[in-house]
């Protein structure tokens, strides 16, 4: 599996989420749940790319696959999770208004909440565990046209 499948991964994660969300809380589908599923898997492969990126450096500079994968994951953790708390938080007035206008902005607070609530908690737990059981490689340096190693390598 190629890191972009990889990467790739984390849409269902945010998926899962998103529906579940959408379900308790009792909200139909609607365009604006479809713009926050846009949104929420913006937020969620963007997520996946800094935990491999991390986790594929912690490999270029020699780390065995473990504790690669760990030293990535305590890198990035809380990167990861505070932009979520943070996008949670900041949504959590449009998913409980009932003003006027409400009723168009709840679909997408509500999908891009539980969305975001899955997608980050199985990013750190399913992504890591993939990235073990499929031996992530180590990173490829940059190249140059004549052999010789990119300057910053």
């Amino acid at each position: 599996m190629g890191t972009a499948l990889l990467i790739m991964l984390n849409l269902p994660f945010a998926l899962i989420g998103g529906t579940l969300a959408l379900y308790f809380w009792r909200t139909n589908f609607n365009i604006s749940a479809a713009v926050g599923y846009i949104a929420v898997f913006g937020v969620s492969v963007l997520n996946g790319v800094v935990l491999v990126t991390s986790i594929r450096q912690a490999r270029s500079e020699g780390l065995l696959l473990r504790e690669a994968i760990l030293t990535g994951c305590e890198i990035r953790f809380r990167a990861i999770v505070v932009s979520a708390i943070v996008a949670v938080i900041g949504f959590l007035p449009a998913a409980l208004s009932h003003g006027i206008g409400s009723e168009i902005q709840r679909p997408l607070a509500r999908v891009v909440i539980g969305g975001l609530v899955s997608s980050t908690a199985l990013t750190l737990l399913v992504l890591p565990a993939v990235c073990a059981g499929m031996g992530l490689s180590r990173a490829e340096p940059v190249v140059a046209d004549d052999g010789a190693p990119a300057a910053g390598d």
